[in-house]
């Protein structure tokens, strides 16, 4: 599976699991370094601007895991990581309505 067909799918997933008022969707997510869990914040800006946070169920939760760690393992199998050590977390920012995905890697832990 190649990086981009991952992030289509980590956006589709963020879409179906967010709230359906949902404009904005914003995941801080921190992958532990087996690769079995990790730790989420999971916000969103509604129709109306305003910011909130939501508690998708533990299968997208799970989802989403799996979906990073394999993102984590095609940066490092395909040396994308400029020289660093692999990311252990992201910010992950998607517009709903335009369909714009963005992510912030982060590093160290």
């Amino acid at each position: 599976m190649s990086d981009q067909e991952i992030y289509q799918k980590i956006g589709q997933l963020l879409i179906d699991a967010g709230p359906a008022d949902a404009k904005k969707i914003i995941v801080r997510a921190e992958i532990f370094s087996e690769g079995d869990g990790g730790k989420y914040e999971f916000d969103y800006v509604n129709r109306a601007g305003e910011l909130n946070w939501f508690d998708p169920d533990s299968r997208a939760v799970g989802d989403l895991t799996e979906l990073l760690v394999r993102l984590r393992e095609y940066f490092s199998v395909n040396n994308l990581a400029a020289g660093e050590s692999v990311w252990t977390g992201c910010i992950i920012s998607l517009g709903v309505d335009e369909g714009k995905f963005d992510i912030e890697f982060t590093y160290g832990g």
